[in-house]
Order: structure tokens, then C-alpha cells, then sequence
């Protein structure tokens, strides 16, 4: 017997609410379009569709973003790393709480007890109403050096699939990877994992519009921030797939209603609203901001950074932030407007030497950074901005640095506050080479930030 398979999926949301309406009533009609042309229809999202950057998401830690989800009524979800990276084990642990679909995860453990988390299942088995059985497996960026410093243990995906492949017992036809990886590693896997019909890509936001063709494996991608919906169809008959070809509609060619605008309004306000209620200083006179020169909030910044890093040196572009803080009440709605990126404060320690270098590194790049438009990896504004020291000077005329006023020596080593960004941008490869990090992973920028402000501003001053 021929039967007809369709799935329906999503990715990367990053919480651009704008495209939601548009997405829910498309995948609601196209399901019900699919089902009268006799296809059983499974859907999923792939993950990051929980970004702190929109307030609300902010605001409700995330849960806000699950009741969103629940609206399509998802089969399955696999989780990015926003899900994973920017909750602490905690909020992850209830991300799901409300979840009206099952989470399915391969290789992320408790880095204590080795243990699956509960709110993840390994697989999960979709049998259609003609008997094809779909198998869905899910797997996630393994960031290591973030992940343990929350608690978890990420498995890399080359490790854990020929485990998952050895120790493959189950009955099913059709076998599909929620993938929140990146193309390059979906590519490697349809290479060697044959095994895999289809392939659901995610992570590096990239776009197959009539899919791709690796080796046995179906590849399918559908961008990000809701730009595109993706589809697949296959054809099945006697538990092997005949036929499997997929697809994208652009959400921008979708209809909109006349409420769309005011609800989408409405998710942003909501967020700001309950961010608003959170009083975190009264400072004393306007703090403002530039991308070139030493502006008063960057030296507001590097003291933060400075003091939650218990060091004497710090360094920060200004491009961070985002606007100024006007004198008065300070509330955690203008911090997180001003700071909305997914980053922290690290400590790193380096030789004297590698310290020279990594200021050299830091001058050579100077001009260049400042109206670079920055993107991903934490950054949540548009340009990198200029470098603000404060504790350090390099005198470029005689290449020498002076740590707190004195030349640094070469084998002395030398505590600096940096920002975790720095380690992964390719501009600063010192950092990520020799330097000692210890990533304060407890408090994003924003609120180091503000726990700085309100002890130095406080509400509630004495006369």
C-alpha cells in the first residue's frame, strides 16, 4: 500500500514574533490541506526558538515562547542552543513544563548523575493511519565549554550516532533527524550515516529551497526567524520510501489579518511591561554611549566588568551598548534594551608576553572593528564598536603595555576581565589559544550590569 507522508517544520524563531501569526494559521491550513489530499502530516520545530533579545522571552525566562509553540501543536521539538545556553539548568529543567509536544534529544546528560534529562525523550515513533512508522531522533549543538559550566554533559554527534545506529533495535520505515547542528555537520552525517532518510536542518540558518541530496539522505533547511515554513513529502509504499522531495513557502507571500500588527505589538509590550516592574538603580546624571571615544556608560561597564571579575583590568567595545541611560530610575527594561546580547564576563589570565600580543592583536584590529557589523555569537546589536580599556595602556609608538601604570614582564601573569564573545570572534585568537578563561557563567553582561548599578546607585539612597 502507498502511503503519503508530509512534514511540516520550523526553525531558528529567535523569538521573531513578527512572522508567528503568519506561521500558525499557514501551518494549520496546510495541515488540513495535506489531510484531505490523503498525506498524514507530522510537524516539528528544530530549536532556538527562544531568544532573550525580545523582552518577553526575557521576562518569562522563555516560557512565554512555549506557549507560542503550543499553538501549532507540534508533534516533536529538538532544542538550540539558545534553549540550552542562555537558561540556567533550572530554567531549562522547566522550560517544558507547559509543553503540549514531546522534546526529543540524543546527546545532551546530566553532567552529574549521566542522566537523559525528563523533560526529553531519545525517540520518538510516529505511526501513520496506513502503518508507516517514522522514527524522530533529535540532536543539538555540542558547546562544551558552555553547557558544562551549567551542568550538562553535550555528547558530539559523531559520537553518539554510531551508538544510537549500534544499538538500533526498533520497528519503524522511515528514519528522520531533527538536526540543530549546522549544515556542515549534516552533510558529514548523510555521508556516513546513511541510515538517515531525512535530515531537518537547523543552527547556521541556512536555506534549501527544493532541499539537497546527500548520499541516501534527504536535506532540508528552512533559514531563520520564521522567514520561510518548510515541507516535506514522501512517498512510502511496502515500509520503503519511493519518493521524498521537499520544499518552502516564504512567510512574507503568506496573507496577514487586519490584528496581526497589534498582537504581535502586544508580546512586546507585555514583555517590557513585566521587565519594567524590576527597579534596579537611581544613577545620578545620563550615561551615554558612542562608538568611538571613551563614552561614560563604557566606563560604568568596564567598573562592572571589573568588579565581577574581582580584577584590576577590563576591556569592552562600546557597540555593546545599544543606546544611553538617561539619568533617574533605572529599570531592568532599559538595561535589557541597551544590552540585549547573550554574553558574560570572563576572567582570563595570561602571560605577560601573550598579554602584549593579545593587545597588539587588539590595536592592529582597532579601526577596522569599530563600524564592523557584527552578528551571532552572543552579539545582539549591529557594530562591534571601539575598544575601551581600563586598568591597561599600550603605548603603539614602542609596542610596550603597562598593566596599572607598569610595564608588563613576559613570564609574570596577569588577570583581565574580557567578555566570553571575544573568545569565539577570530579576532583575538590569543584568547582562545593561551588564555586561562574562566567564564562567570552565573550572570549575563546586562545583569552584572545591573547588580553593579544598583550598589553604586542605590534605590533607596540614606540622606
Amino acid at each position: 500500500m502507498l502511503d503519503k507522508i508530509a512534514i511540516l517544520h520550523t526553525n531558528d524563531l529567535h523569538s521573531h514574533f513578527e512572522n508567528w501569526p503568519k506561521i500558525v494559521r499557514y501551518l494549520a491550513s496546510e495541515k488540513h490541506k495535506l489531510e484531505n489530499q490523503g498525506y498524514f502530516v507530522i510537524t516539528v520545530d528544530l530549536g532556538d526558538a527562544v531568544d532573550r533579545a525580545h523582552p518577553l522571552t526575557e521576562a518569562t525566562d522563555g516560557k512565554a515562547n512555549i506557549d507560542l509553540l503550543n499553538q501549532v501543536h507540534y508533534d516533536a521539538a529538538t532544542i538550540g542552543n539558545n534553549e540550552g545556553l542562555t537558561n540556567s539548568k533550572d530554567e531549562l529543567n522547566h522550560l517544558y513544563d507547559d509543553a503540549n509536544f514531546d522534546v526529543v534529544l540524543d546527546n545532551l546528560f546530566d553532567l552529574k548523575t549521566g542522566k537523559q534529562p525528563t523533560w526529553a525523550k531519545r525517540k520518538k515513533i510516529i505511526k501513520s493511519k496506513n502503518g508507516t512508522k517514522v522514527k524522530l531522533l533529535g540532536l543539538t549543538a555540542p558547546y562544551h565549554s558552555t553547557y558544562e559550566l551549567e551542568g550538562w554533559n553535550p555528547v558530539d554527534d559523531q559520537k553518539i550516532i554510531p551508538d544510537l545506529i549500534k544499538n538500533d533495535n526498533d520497528n519503524y520505515d522511515v528514519m528522520v533527524l531533527l538536526s540543530h547542528l549546522g549544515v556542515t555537520q549534516d552533510r558529514l552525517i548523510a555521508s556516513k550515516f546513511p541510515q538517515f532518510d531525512i535530515i531537518i536542518g537547523s543552527h547556521t540558518h541556512h536555506l534549501f529551497k527544493n532541499g539537497e541530496y546527500d548520499n541516501k539522505s534527504l536535506l532540508a533547511a528552512a533559514g531563520k526567524y520564521g522567514h520561510y515554513v518548510g515541507e516535506i513529502k514522501l512517498s512510502v509504499s511496502d515500509g520503503k520510501i519511493t519518493d521524498k522531495v521537499a520544499s518552502v513557502v516564504k512567510t512574507s507571500n503568506l496573507p496577514e489579518q487586519a490584528d496581526d500588527e497589534h498582537y504581535i505589538q502586544g508580546l512586546e509590550e507585555r514583555g517590557e511591561n513585566i521587565l519594567a516592574q524590576s527597579k534596579v538603580a537611581d544613577i545620578p546624571y545620563s550615561m551615554h554611549t558612542s562608538l568611538r571615544g571613551e563614552p561614560s556608560i563604557m566606563k560604568e561597564g568596564l567598573e562592572a566588568m571589573k568588579e565581577k571579575a574581582q580584577t584590576d583590568v577590563a576591556i569592552m567595545n562600546d557597540g555593546l551598548f545599544l543606546d544611553d541611560l538617561p539619568k533617574g530610575i533605572v529599570d531592568k527594561n532599559q538595561l535589557h534594551k541597551i544590552l540585549p546580547h547573550s554574553m558574560h564576563v570572563m576572567k582570563t589570565t595570561l602571560k605577560g608576553y601573550d598579554l602584549w600580543r593579545m593587545m597588539m592583536e587588539m590595536e592592529k584590529n582597532r579601526k577596522f572593528l569599530i563600524q564592523f557589523e557584527q552578528k551571532g555569537m552572543g552579539f545582539r546589536g549591529k557594530y562591534f564598536g571601539e575598544l575601551n580599556y581600563s586598568g591597561i595602556d599600550v603605548d603603539m609608538k614602542t609596542r610596550k603595555v603597562f598593566y596599572n601604570g607598569k610595564i608588563i614582564k613576559d613570564n609574570d601573569s596577569y588577570d583581565i576581565a574580557l567578555l566570553d564573545h571575544y573568545s569565539f570572534i577570530p579576532f583575538f585568537p590569543t584568547i582562545a589559544i593561551v588564555g586561562d578563561n574562566h567564564i562567570l557563567y552565573d550572570q549575563t553582561l546586562r545583569d552584572v550590569f545591573a547588580t553593579y548599578l544598583s550598589k553604586k546607585y542605590p534605590l533607596n539612597k540614606k540622606d
